[in-house]
């Protein structure tokens, strides 16, 4: 599994990690062996929020025993419960639902009522605590990190988690460059689009089919190699089973050539820069 740096001042962690976005919504003893495969082939990434319903009891679950050795643990505060206060509590709440006595980092889950000077003190006083290592946002266009910025000055974010899939490249025009620029990791999210993957037929799915058969690879493991193309970008594919984390995982060691790469960006071009920056 590759791993590259998070942030100016994380640690090296897995360009693939896995999500849990739905994951308590099927079988559970299913949820925790794809989770427990992943961790096993390197996936070492685990973010959740608590907005999640019971991800973050699956997930406790999954690293029971010993098993949040060596994890990058990151789980996420409503913006409803954003206040100083209210981001402490949900924090402690998340951390006693997942059992273990501090997350590797900490997320905004998107910007809300209460002003970002009131987040970021909680998120310092958590860190003080050693209840989080870091803090980052998700779903932050590049406006809202300049603000950011100015209120928490350069490296403290750590990430900035965004939707980012070969059909919504929309990050590309502002957000990558930015986090590129502040040292700030850009964590994919929904990396296989919602329930919308290129179609086999299409001609943008046979672009995809085309490289995946000349390389023995899935179709999923191309898409994900093409997000994580740049230094900056991470992935957090969710698995419903074993075999799928064990797809996911694969795409860790795939490096595309640089006509792949034009190949798939002529097959699914960004676009033009939206007014605002989409999000599920």
């Amino acid at each position: 599994m590759r791993k590259q740096k998070f942030g100016v001042k994380g640690p090296e962690i897995s360009v693939i990690g896995q999500g849990t976005w739905y994951i308590d919504r099927g079988d559970r003893k299913r949820a925790v062996e794809a989770l427990r495969r992943g961790i096993e082939l390197g996936m070492t990434h685990i973010d959740t929020a608590e907005m999640y319903g019971d991800a973050e009891l699956v997930i406790a679950d999954a690293i029971a025993g010993g098993k949040r050795d060596n994890l990058y643990l990151v789980s996420k505060v409503l913006p409803s419960n954003a206040s100083r206060r209210g981001t402490i509590t949900a924090c402690e709440r998340s951390l006693k639902r997942l059992k273990t006595e501090a997350l590797d980092c900490y997320l905004l889950h998107w910007r809300g009522s209460y002003p970002l000077e009131e987040t970021v003190a909680a998120f310092d006083q958590l860190i003080s605590a050693g209840k989080i290592r870091s803090w980052g946002v998700s779903n932050f266009d590049a406006g809202d990190l300049d603000e950011l910025l100015s209120v928490a000055g350069e490296g403290a974010i750590a990430c900035n988690q965004v939707l980012y899939h070969l059909q919504e490249r929309a990050i590309e025009h502002a957000v990558i460059p930015w986090c590129e620029r502040h040292g700030v990791a850009v964590v994919a999210y929904s990396p296989f689009g919602h329930n919308d993957f290129p179609s086999p037929n299409s001609r943008e799915g046979k672009a995809l089919q085309a490289i995946a058969d000349a390389r023995g690879v899935s179709t999923r493991q191309v898409a994900l190699a093409f997000l994580t193309r740049i230094p900056a970008v991470f992935a957090i594919p969710k698995a419903g089973n074993a075999e799928h984390a064990a797809d996911n995982a694969a795409a860790g060691k795939l490096t595309l050539s640089v006509s792949e790469i034009e190949a798939l960006d002529n097959a699914f071009p960004r676009g033009p820069k939206p007014r605002s920056l989409p999000m599920l």
